[in-house]
């Protein structure tokens, strides 16, 4: 079986993390998800709640990558600990769920670049995105560590101008949306978790990060982190500036912030930071799905065909191009609000199978330590070997138990149309997959590799 060659570091991991994440949540999804809320208080509590869900994610994910660090994320995982059956519908959900993202992402960018050219634009972003993935990982970590820098300036040049703009009134976070405050605040949480499931990227790239069982466990909590943060100050800039209403009604929030301020000037400036941000996320997410395609490739759940790597770049090529080529197909017919909802719940799914394997660590025997190996509490390579985080961290398994739970909440919360048609998804994809097991019985080409 080719493999990827093992390039990035913590560094690198912690911004692939921030370029997945930074910009979807701000740029695309706080609009509907305060009209969910109900509230401004509404809000930010449901950002609460998402944070939660994806910390509980993010510790099962790192502790499932530091055991089994190759590209798949919980595809490789569900199979491992929970049956084919289960790695196979979590990484249906993902490539199907992502696909979408991806989608939502690039007609993000057409629209605040060129509103009336929006596909076109969309198109031409996708097919950028792939081609600087296909000249290999280190090419996607350096220019996403770029896109991440321009992004966090635009950012907090918005919140400084919010802050000191003359319009920052924080008693308008008590201030009501039209609906009785707060009553959506799960459905909130469900669609902001869209913005907060980049993380996953990290263990996705498993195979090609130095060291994974130092490298991942440390990534993905400060990438979680330091998003979580600037989700929150940003969220209390922009209700405290335009008020719960206007900010749910809004098509481009930050742009309307700096306007609000009286610095409309400027309004040109957040649009082409908000195309940035949002192209990072693009850049990540086609290579984090196109490396669950590899994976679902190598055994045979997606044609085998598309487990190549490139000889020179050591990339998935044929899984990206095919990737990109179902992401421009949804672009040209695609709708940016049902794209997030769907992916949520699709993704909402597949993060709960993520748990239910976490959960199942605590069943592999401990394994002693190797000799000179660093004191216990440290990240050590030996606690890391079976999945274990080191003595004294939180309880691991109740953190999964809580993950499983809201994840299948947030999930079933979202809006209905949403939730039928992620369901519906799976469902075809389950249907297929038993069939290929009653045409082609385990034992086969079809046996984990």
């Amino acid at each position: 079986m080719q493999e990827l060659e093992r390039r990035l570091g913590v560094p690198d991991a912690v911004v692939i993390g921030l370029g997945s994440m930074l910009g979807a949540g701000v740029f695309v999804v706080f609009a509907p998800a305060t009209a969910a809320a109900g509230s401004g208080f509404g809000l930010l509590g449901a950002l609460a709640v998402a944070g939660l869900v994806a910390y509980c994610n993010a510790t099962s994910s790192a502790r499932l990558a530091a055991r089994y660090p190759e590209s798949g994320g919980t595809y490789v995982y569900g199979r491992e600990r929970l049956g084919p059956f289960a790695g196979f519908l979590a990484g249906w959900g993902f490539v199907v769920g992502k696909t979408a993202s991806c989608a939502a992402m690039a007609l993000t960018i057409g629209a605040y670049l060129w509103p009336g050219y929006a596909r076109p634009v969309a198109v031409a972003a996708v097919l950028a995105v792939t081609g600087v993935n296909l000249r290999g990982v280190q090419k996607t970590a350096r220019v996403t560590r770029w896109l991440v820098a321009v992004t966090l300036g635009v950012l907090a040049l918005v919140a400084l101008v919010g802050l000191f703009g003359g319009e920052f009134r924080p008693v308008r976070l008590g201030d009501g949306v039209g609906g009785p405050a707060g009553a959506g605040i799960l459905t909130a949480a469900g669609l902001l978790f869209f913005a907060f499931a980049g993380y996953a990227r990290i263990a996705t790239l498993g195979e090609e990060v130095r060291d994974p069982e130092r490298t991942i466990p440390r990534a993905v909590p400060v990438a979680l982190g330091l998003v979580l943060v600037s989700y929150l100050g940003l969220a209390v800039v922009a209700l405290s500036v335009l008020g719960p209403a206007r900010l749910a009604g809004s098509a481009a929030p930050l742009a309307e912030v700096v306007d609000a301020a009286g610095l409309p000037g400027l309004a040109w400036l957040v649009r082409a930071g908000a195309a940035v941000a949002v192209l990072g996320v693009l850049l990540a997410l086609v290579a984090g799905v196109g490396r669950t395609t590899l994976a679902m490739a190598r055994r045979r759940d997606l044609p085998g065909a598309l487990a190549a790597v490139h000889p020179t770049y050591r990339v998935p090529h044929r899984a990206e191009l095919a990737v990109a080529g179902v992401v421009v197909l949804v672009v040209l017919v695609g709708d940016i609000r049902d794209a997030i909802g769907f992916s949520s719940c699709t993704v909402l799914v597949y993060y709960a199978i993520t748990n239910a394997a976490a959960f199942t660590l605590d069943r592999d025997p401990d394994r002693s330590p190797p000799a000179g190996s660093p004191p216990a509490g440290s990240l050590s390579t030996g606690s890391l070997s079976t999945g274990r985080l080191p003595t004294g961290r939180l309880p691991t398994r109740a953190l999964a138990g809580l993950g499983l739970v809201g994840c299948l909440l947030l999930a079933v919360t979202l809006p209905v149309g949403s939730v039928l048609a992620g369901f519906a998804v799976l469902a075809v994809g389950a249907l297929g997959y038993a069939a290929r097991r009653l045409a082609w019985p385990p034992g086969g080409a079809t046996g984990s590799q």
